[in-house]
């Protein structure tokens, strides 16, 4: 540990000890290639802070290659090995905490040693419990942490630290601002015992380099952090890749700040002061004032902002900032903040929200209510990580924080989990055309001899019911020699009268107690007992199994409903201790409406594990069967119609796989897709599921299987992925002082 002189700053020996120029950290030391470009990073006053290198493809494949290398010596250390580690991590870091503190100042992306410190102490009893809480799980390999350049340190620590405490090695693509930080974070880790290329950072001018780490073969995962433009520019860059890819746009968002009559007003005021002039603005807030109090809040804000000082701009370049808003106020407009307190919900965004009352009650029923992942009541801006951040709708796609943030950096262990998305290059698609394919056996409706096979109706809204279009399309037996029945050919107009029925159900399906839900799946199974020969004949004429296997299929579907009936209430949320006054509680919530394009394998036992998983969390689905083997779906219609489940809250629409795909990727009020098909559909919802955001789980099946899944062999890990795909967390800070 260099000893640096007294008489200047820490900070400033550090980067005069690196010539202010900052090279890429890999195999654990700091590298400075030749012929680089380079970034200038200025404070706030313009002044010349130092200049990172901009890494090239060469570098970005020798570091991942030594990232691999690094996987494998960290990941085959214990949990004891590695909990030390960040233990150790954890003294270092207080050893330092000058040093980082004033590097993060000059770099303008402050963050307090003692949030990181406890980031590290945190997860490093995570890391010793891995494999005693966490079991039937291993780390992914070499995970990408990508950040934009407003992005803060302590937003990409919340997923770096994690990443390493699971065994993964970590790449970081940090921001301009938070380069030199991380560029010194990672050198503090190494001091403390991490091994070599366990931990790398690559910098560059943009998130482009984040998209050049993703192509490389090696990488596993990549996961980003910053404003939401720069989120949806590497979703779009990465599409095709093979490697899964989730966003949290905590840059940019904008957050109800709501202030009822029961509130104690003078603190909501200096909350609302702390929110609009103190706290970094990462966020946009939005004051909802209560009418019978909004003069007494205006008042008191009129006061507190008299006595203000002037101050200077943190910079020049905020200054067009301050005109617009200056100009804004001086319109005189100003939002109906009653209306917008009930629209809230209806926005894009669901990252916080902040509730003042001194009504306990009142609190409680209002954070259930809004759409967004973190809830405070009478406070704002507070964060820990016990607790997970998952925004909701259009604020993320995954969960960050918690023992729930950990699962994104997991994977079951077991060899008949889905494996990993195939690793290629992007597919040279017209995304414009996706989908638009017409099927080449499509029978009108009313044309077909009355003779012919079996016609079926889809399922929308709790109805049989035709296809928009009027078309069906036949279905073929396993051998391709006969036509079995006619199947519907829905398109995007049927998609779009699901989606209607199962929004206008799921709000109070969700509600509906664990208990009722319970009660339903179970109703569901019995009903599916009832009609056992129909549904295993269904199965082998479509698939070819015997009448023996099919019988077998359905009985394992029948206990597979009744599996899900009873996690119904065994899966809740708790309330983590914080080190803060006060109580916390972290609660699962169901994602929505989700869209579930099936696989061919095993139509009928994966369709109704996936029913049930999504359904049992609350949700409501579109669901689109096997294009090759949609008649078990067709045929389990009628157990749906007798069953004790709200009309429109499953729904089955057959048809072109492609075309459905595109249908529901385009719908804005899907939450999350699953998927399971081609390569192009795949490519297709990376690229085309960012605006909004959606969560994706994609799976690229073969022409002989479905991507690798055992359906009949699920191990407790497997359901456990799959009840996770299908909620996104709400975490309620309620202080007590």
């Amino acid at each position: 540990i260099t000893i640096w002189p007294s008489s200047i700053s820490i900070s400033q020996a550090w980067l005069d000890h690196h010539s202010r120029s900052l090279g890429l950290f890999m195999d654990g030391k700091f590298v400075c290639p030749a012929d680089r470009q380079t970034c200038s990073l200025v404070d706030s006053k313009g002044s010349a802070v130092c200049s990172t290198v901009c890494a090239v493809d060469h570098d970005v494949s020798k570091c991942v290659s030594s990232a691999v290398i690094g996987f494998k010596a960290w990941s085959s250390l214990s949990c004891f090995e590695r909990a030390k580690v960040l233990l150790k991590m954890g003294s270092v870091l207080g050893q330092h905490g000058q040093c980082v503190s004033e590097v993060c100042e000059l770099s303008k992306t402050s963050c307090s040693p003692s949030t990181l410190l406890r980031l590290l102490q945190y997860y490093s009893s995570w890391a010793q419990l891995r494999d005693s809480l966490i079991t039937d799980w291993s780390p992914l390999g070499v995970v990408a942490v990508v950040a934009s350049d407003d992005c803060s340190l302590y937003s990409l620590m919340q997923k770096v630290v994690p990443a390493l405490a699971m065994g993964n090695s970590v790449v970081i693509v940090p921001g301009r601002s938070s380069a030199p930080p991380a560029l010194l974070l990672a050198q503090l880790f190494m001091e403390a015992g991490l091994p070599s290329s366990a931990l790398s950072v690559l910098t560059g001018s943009d998130v482009s380099l984040g998209a050049k780490v993703a192509q490389n073969p090696n990488i596993s995962y990549v996961t980003y952090s910053g404003n939401k433009q720069d989120g949806v520019t590497l979703c779009k860059a990465t599409a095709g890749l093979g490697v899964p890819v989730s966003v949290s746009p905590c840059v940019g968002a904008t957050c109800p700040f709501i202030i009822f009559e029961s509130a104690d007003i003078d603190s909501a005021v200096e909350g609302v002061m702390e929110t609009a002039f103190k706290a970094k603005k990462e966020v946009q807030w939005v004051l909802c004032v209560q009418e019978s109090v909004l003069d007494g809040v205006v008042s008191r804000l009129r006061l507190r902002m008299a006595a203000m000082k002037c101050v200077a701009l943190a910079s020049e370049g905020d200054r067009a900032q301050v005109d617009a808003a200056l100009q804004e106020a001086q319109k005189g407009a100003c939002p109906d903040c009653i209306l917008y307190l009930f629209s809230s919900n209806h926005s894009p965004h669901g990252q916080a929200a902040s509730i003042w009352t001194e009504d306990l009650t009142l609190a409680l029923e209002t954070a259930k209510s809004l759409s967004v992942g973190s809830v405070w009541v009478n406070s704002h801006s507070m964060s820990d990580p016990c607790l997970p951040a998952s925004g909701h709708k259009d604020s993320g796609t995954c969960t960050d924080g918690g023992q729930e943030g950990l699962y994104q950096f997991l994977q079951p262990s077991s060899s008949s989990s889905s494996p990993p998305l195939p690793r290629s290059s992007s597919i040279s698609m017209d995304y414009s055309n996706f989908g638009t394919a017409t099927s080449p056996a499509v029978i009108p409706n009313g044309s077909d001899p009355a003779s012919a096979p079996k016609s079926y109706l889809q399922f929308v809204g709790g109805k049989s019911c035709k296809s928009e279009s009027g078309s069906s399309v036949a279905v073929q037996s396993p051998e391709g020699t006969t036509v079995l029945a006619y199947c519907p050919d829905g398109g995007r107009k049927d998609v779009r009268n699901a989606v209607e029925a199962a929004i206008k159900v799921q709000p109070g399906w969700m509600k509906k107690s664990m208990s009722a839900r319970a009660q339903s799946l179970h109703s569901l199974a019995k009903g599916l007992e009832a009609k056992r020969r129909d549904i295993a004949a269904s199965i082998n004429a479509q698939t070819g199994l015997s009448l023996e296997e099919a019988d077998k299929e359905v009985e394992l579907s029948i206990a597979r409903l009744s599996d899900w009936a009873a996690c119904c209430d065994k899966i809740q949320g708790g309330a983590p201790p914080v080190p803060q006054s006060g109580f916390a509680l972290s609660l699962p919530e169901a994602l929505g409406v989700v869209g579930v394009v099936l696989p061919d394998n095993r139509p009928f036992l994966s369709m109704v594990t996936l029913l049930g998983a999504a359904i049992a969390m609350g949700n409501a689905v579109v669901m689109v069967p096997s294009q090759k083997h949609p008649l078990p779906a067709l045929a389990f219609i009628q157990v749906l119609q007798s069953a004790d489940l709200p009309a429109g809250l499953v729904n089955i629409i057959t048809g072109s796989r492609d075309q459905l795909t595109a249908a529901l990727a385009n719908h804005s009020v899907l939450k999350a897709i699953w998927y399971w098909g081609n390569a192009e559909g795949c490519q297709y919802l990376q690229y085309t599921c960012t605006s909004p955001l959606k969560t994706l789980w994609l799976h690229c099946q073969k022409e002989e299987k479905d991507g690798g899944m055992d359906w009949t062999q699920l191990r407790p890990s497997h359901k456990e992925e799959m009840w996770r795909k299908a909620v996104q967390w709400k975490s309620i800070w309620i202080p007590t002082a």
